[in-house]
């Protein structure tokens, strides 16, 4: 049932000085309890109102709200909200930081205790001559009328929303010219790379223009743009004088793009990188989550059994086993002072420890730890496989960490577990070094655009143990736990897969890494279980998009 009448707040200009440049302001997120003070004496508390606002309430305290808003009184806008604080450090910015001189709004029907609005803001950035220094702008919000719970007076919901709808938490907006030209991204064969497309490059073209819009040749404009709590930044809201961009070539594969884009769709918290081995070149990236977070580059997680590729080479290269060795793997195994199972409680009885690694027998690695130092795997890893040195790959990244254990530790770390912490770039990255024999730092954007340094390994694999584990590789892609997910890919197939559980969730993350010739990928899905379940079927779909 929709209630309610139409209705316009204007408001007056408010001073706004300022040349062409920054005016920022942060959306305040601390909830510092109903904002309304009705004045009721100590024991009046039987007399407030209960129960959702009426019609009538959600009408009256929406109109007021504007109407304080519009006339530049964001103390009394900032009261009739349920975060005063909050509303208050926002107004001031969107008036002043933001640089609006002057805004206006048109109320539609309230529908329940929601109200939608039109807003029309004068912007003022720079001197009378200069272009674009009065500019209005038009989008439509919404805002929500609630009951306050300690005041029992009809309040607004505050929310970053009602400022801007694309405003989300911890977020602020930016006026100015101050930014990074713009850049036309586009991918290693010369197609324009769209976000609105490929929705997982939202946070990422953003920050490829500030890392490369002055090196691409563009030329600033003025904008209104959102700036995320770190201080990355975010879309553009308002082109006010629209700039030159520059064109910027990256590794990016727009087919294999669009395969992950589709990849990470049908699972929630999921995350996919493709690598080309050899090279390092990154092809494609995808994210599919509630929230902006770049997990497939920023996060960090235990990569469970995946990391059985980095500890299975440091085995191998310390000679305690061979692909053909006779390996123990019980259903229990105790190390570290802890006790260890294989999921599902298998056993193999007389295997090799390609046995082992086909199938991702924990015991039998964790039988191991005995015999190897709490530095053998960290070095492993950064001296082969390249983890954590500190990758430019052209946007920020998190580059994997392997930390040395000590005795209890480590037959946790052996797989994947514990301190061990990576993301599906790392093992993205795992993968091709496994499948190149070397590794190559993962770009997004070519060294040669601006000569940056780039991280490199110690050493290469030796080939008998890059010959080993591939065939090991290889033989759990075609008859091991990544048989289902790898089935039907032709050519040169190598996987791994991995579980690894966190505290406080029901279900164990689900990785899975995989190379398919001259691309390798890995994936995460939080709480996806076993991982060839579900990480299994995202890197099997971008593989059969590659060449």
């Amino acid at each position: 049932m929709r209630t309610g009448v139409k209705y316009v707040v204007g408001g007056v200009a408010a001073a706004v000085v300022g040349v062409v440049g920054v005016g920022a302001y942060n959306v305040y997120e601390a909830f510092s309890g109903d904002s309304a003070s009705d004045g009721a004496p100590a024991g009046a508390a039987a007399s407030r109102q209960t129960g959702p606002p009426s019609g009538e309430e959600v009408r009256d305290t929406a109109r007021d709200f504007l109407a304080a808003w519009s006339k530049g009184d964001v103390d009394s806008a900032a009261l009739l909200t349920d975060n005063a604080e909050g509303a208050r450090q926002a107004l001031n910015g969107f008036r002043t930081d933001a640089r609006v001189s002057k805004v206006t709004f048109k109320a539609g029907e309230s529908a329940g205790d929601k109200v939608p609005f039109h807003v029309t803001a004068e912007l003022a950035v720079g001197k009378e001559e200069d272009e674009g220094a009065h500019t209005t702008w038009a989008y439509d919000s919404a805002l929500r009328v609630v009951r306050g719970k300690t005041t029992g007076k009809a309040l607004v919901d505050w929310q970053p929303t009602v400022v801007h709808p694309g405003l989300r938490r911890g977020e602020s907006l930016r006026t100015g010219s101050d930014g990074a030209p713009p850049v036309k991204a586009v991918d290693r064969n010369g197609t324009e790379l769209d976000a609105e497309e490929l929705p997982s490059l939202g946070p990422i073209l953003p920050a490829l223009r500030e890392s490369y819009g002055k090196k691409a040749g563009g030329v600033q404009g003025v904008e209104v743009r959102v700036i995320g709590e770190g201080g990355e930044p975010g879309k553009t809201l308002l082109t006010i004088v629209k700039g030159r961009p520059g064109t910027l070539r990256t590794t990016l594969d727009a087919k294999v793009q669009r395969a992950a884009e589709a990849a990470v769709k049908d699972y929630r918290e999921a995350s996919v990188v493709v690598v080309k081995p050899g090279s390092g070149d990154i092809l494609a990236v995808a994210n599919h989550r509630s929230d902006q977070f770049n997990a497939a580059f920023q996060g960090r997680l235990a990569p469970g059994s995946t990391m059985k590729v980095v500890t299975a080479a440091m085995l191998m290269e310390k000679g305690l086993v061979s692909a053909g060795k006779s390996v123990e793997c019980p259903k229990y195994a105790s190390a570290g002072g802890r006790s260890f199972h294989n999921q599902g409680m298998f056993q193999i009885n007389g295997g090799t420890f390609s046995d082992s690694f086909a199938r991702s027998c924990n015991t039998a690695f964790v039988g191991l730890a005995d015999r190897v130092s709490g530095a053998d795997l960290s070095s492993e890893a950064q001296d082969v496989f390249g983890l954590g040195k500190d990758w430019k790959v052209g946007i920020p990244t998190f580059d994997g960490s392997v930390p040395q254990s000590d005795g209890a530790e480590t037959p946790a770390s052996l797989i994947g577990q514990g301190r061990v912490q990576a993301n599906p770039l790392n093992m993205a990255s795992v993968a091709a070094t496994a499948k190149a024999g070397y590794f190559s730092q993962p770009v997004l954007v070519s060294q040669e655009l601006d000569d940056r340094p780039i991280a490199h390994a110690t050493r290469s694999l030796p080939p008998s143990v890059a010959a080993q584990l591939r065939a090991m590789m290889r033989r759990t892609a075609v008859s091991g736990t990544g048989a289902r997910a790898m089935a039907g890919l032709g050519g040169d197939i190598g996987a791994k897969t991995g579980s690894a559980e966190a505290d406080g969730q029901g279900d164990a993350n689900s990785w899975f890494l995989g190379y398919r010739n001259d691309a390798a990928a890995a994936a995460v899905v939080q709480q996806g279980g076993h991982g060839g379940d579900a990480a299994g079927p995202i890197v099997r779909r971008v593989l059969a998009a590659g060449r």
